[in-house]
């Protein structure tokens, strides 16, 4: 088998299997259904490994067109795929993540009428996924791009007989339009000024541009690079729930879990911090862009963080940690740390998804009670997602030793040595950020686990652990939550494992200088306790177990003491308000005047049932002439010869 064949199967294998679920699945069964796209995602997991394998013996870079679909003026649609370094690590992400959700998923939607096509929606959600991340060029990544929203659209919305659904899954759909808009403004630039839709010619040409300018507003000169990398950007913010544009992704913890983890763990939400990685030599070019990325990434990391302390929903906690974390590696993106960013989702991928996957379990514990504050003491009635939950809680907030400390001390340290403007604020966001993470985080973990039992009398006595298609998976993303960052941080954060993959400039390469004082896992892990990272995350930690365990009346007080804060973290800092009452509510308003003025008045009053009224009234007066009587009819042929003479007699 050559490696074009193996890349070509690599997608096609989940495309395939979700065809045969979506299409055939009654035929089929849920077992074969489940079977069939398990099998597909399997296949391409292990092509992901093949992927992996060969280019890590050999180093060559694929960059071939598979196939052209036209060509107009001189510019070429195409498909094609380009695997390098990047490429193979976002493949063997998105394919293990995925190919353990659907093994969970057997578990999690057995007694669901949808399953087999929820089967079909997950398989597709993959190969539209490995579509984005093997592009060479933007049409396909736009293909992509918008293949997993459509696909978002339908998980999240998948019970479509629930109200808030249906809701949620509009509100996504719509946000990432928003971003969308500028994604595509920012594409069309590109293949303005540089003439091409494939990345490296892209790439080639874009040094030429250095010093350009256009004028968006008539009078004003805008850096062509810098539109450009801010209009990417904004899909970017909107895939990866970026503020303002991260209102959408809370509320899809409306779909059901198994793609809860899907969406927030490798594939949906990690397309944008992807994209801004593979156009880092447009990016590296453009400072403005850099430091609206940094400022960005910064304020969502801390800021989406403190709503997650006020959360109740035990899927909504982990959601917002999943914005937070999104903005760590948005903020390495800004501080031209692409490697640290890559590395961060990679290892936030399997700890995040082992999360979302957790809470999955509990809900299926608790007979799908989500309230974190009717649970409390399950530690012994469900072990292995105790300790399971407990290696995702501490690679999430950073514990030494565990992947997420590996990628989080990465990303700190390099924000700390940037020299891009807006890196103090950014470094400071995000050591408070370290702070509010473990607070909120082992606060679940505490009232979900320890404590008094809240549930009542009914769900206590069927307490027990997930059976094992649910734990299995669990068990086997704990491992790399633990192994992983010690495993590669050396060649994939320090070393050169990018390569080409990824371009920085000399000026910006604050990785490359921490390079010099990196001296192995051991002496990364002794450094960072010169730092006060590691001892916020503890205090975060030591915080939740006193307030929560010890004194819990203190979680109260502070509550109505800093009330109007505490409503500002439960309101979400007014942004879906805002939403809902300016965009959806004047959407809503500027629709009925255009129905009661436009439709109402103007087509039917006027249009419509105007003209008919006209034409009645025109008809009225006509049937008047049509009277039967003989001298009516010879007085108007006497009039109308009269007529006609007078009109002869004027002419002559």
């Amino acid at each position: 088998m050559t490696m074009k064949t193996l890349y070509i199967l690599t997608p096609l294998a989940p495309l395939i299997g979700a065809i045969a679920a979506g299409f055939f699945g009654k035929q089929l069964g849920r077992a074969n259904s489940h079977r069939i796209t398990i099998a597909g995602v399997g296949i391409a997991f292990l092509l992901s490994l093949l992927a992996l394998r060969d280019n890590l013996a050999n180093g060559m870079v694929f960059d071939e067109t598979i196939y052209t679909w036209m060509t107009s003026g001189g510019l070429t649609f195409e498909v094609g795929f380009l695997v390098d370094r990047l490429t193979v690590v976002m493949m063997t992400v998105v394919t293990s993540v995925s190919l353990m959700v659907h093994v969970y998923t057997i578990g999690y939607m057995h007694d669901d009428p949808g399953y087999q096509r929820f089967f079909s929606y997950i398989s597709l959600f993959t190969f539209a996924m490995l579509m984005l991340v093997m592009s060479n060029n933007y049409l396909q990544l736009f293909f992509g791009w918008e293949a997993v929203g459509l696909v978002s659209y339908l998980l999240i919305g998948f019970w479509y007989k629930k109200p808030t659904a249906i809701f949620a899954n509009l509100k996504a759909f719509l946000v990432n339009r928003v971003g969308d808009f500028g994604f595509l403004l920012g594409i069309a630039a590109v293949v303005m000024y540089t003439g091409t839709l494939h990345y490296g010619e892209a790439f080639a040409v874009a040094p030429d541009l250095v010093g350009k300018t256009m004028e968006i507003i008539p009078g004003s000169a805008w850096s062509v690079l810098t539109v450009i990398c801010i209009g990417l950007f904004i899909g970017a913010m909107g895939k990866s729930a970026q503020i303002p544009l991260h209102v959408w992704l809370p509320d899809s913890m409306e779909g059901p879990t198994p793609i809860s983890a899907l969406i927030h763990a490798a594939t949906m939400v990690t397309a944008g911090i992807f994209m801004v990685a593979r156009m880092s030599p447009l990016f590296e070019l453009s400072e403005t862009a850099l430091t609206f990325i940094l400022i960005i990434g910064s304020l969502t990391a801390l800021l989406m963080g403190l709503i997650g302390i006020v959360q109740n929903d035990i899927k909504r906690v982990v959601a917002y940690s999943t914005l937070s974390q999104l903005g760590y590696m948005t903020v390495a993106l800004g501080a031209s740390a692409y490697s640290a960013a890559i590395f961060h989702l990679m290892t936030h991928a399997f700890f995040k998804a082992l999360l979302f996957l957790a809470a999955g379990s509990v809900i299926i514990g608790m007979h799908h009670e989500q309230d974190i504050r009717k649970m409390g003491g399950l530690k012994k009635y469900m072990p292995i997602t105790y300790w399971t939950s407990l290696i995702g809680t501490l690679a999430l907030i950073g514990f030494p030793g565990f992947s997420g400390f590996f990628s989080k001390d990465a990303i700190i340290e390099a924000v700390h040595g940037s020299q891009t403007a807006g890196a103090g604020f950014a470094h400071l966001c995000l050591l408070l950020g370290v702070f509010v993470t473990a607070f909120y985080s082992f606060r679940m973990f505490f009232l979900v686990f320890h404590g008094e039992e809240r549930m009542d009398q009914h769900t206590r006595e069927h307490l027990h652990e997930s059976p094992r298609v649910v734990t299995i998976p669990l068990i086997l993303l704990a491992i790399p939550s633990v192994i992983l960052g010690a495993m590669t941080i050396g060649a994939m954060v320090f070393g050169n494992y990018f390569g080409s993959a990824i371009q920085v400039a000399e000026k910006h390469d604050v990785l490359g200088r921490l390079a010099e004082d990196y001296h192995g896992v051991f002496g990364f892990v002794l450094h960072s306790f010169k730092y006060p990272a590691v001892y916020l995350a503890l205090a975060g930690s030591v915080a939740a177990w006193f307030i929560y365990m010890r004194k819990p009346e203190i979680a109260d007080a502070i509550s109505k003491r800093f009330n109007f804060i505490h409503r500002l973290l439960e309101n979400k800092y007014g942004f879906d308000d805002f939403n809902q009452k300016v965009f959806a509510g004047g959407s809503l308003r500027i629709a009925d005047k255009l129905w009661s003025v436009g439709d109402v008045k103007l087509i039917d009053g006027i249009m419509v049932n105007g003209t008919a009224n006209k034409i009645g009234m025109l008809s009225q007066l006509i049937r008047k002439v049509q009277s039967g009587f003989l001298y009516d009819y010879a007085f108007a042929m006497i009039i109308g010869l009269l007529a006609m003479l007078s009109i002869f007699i004027l002419s002559t």
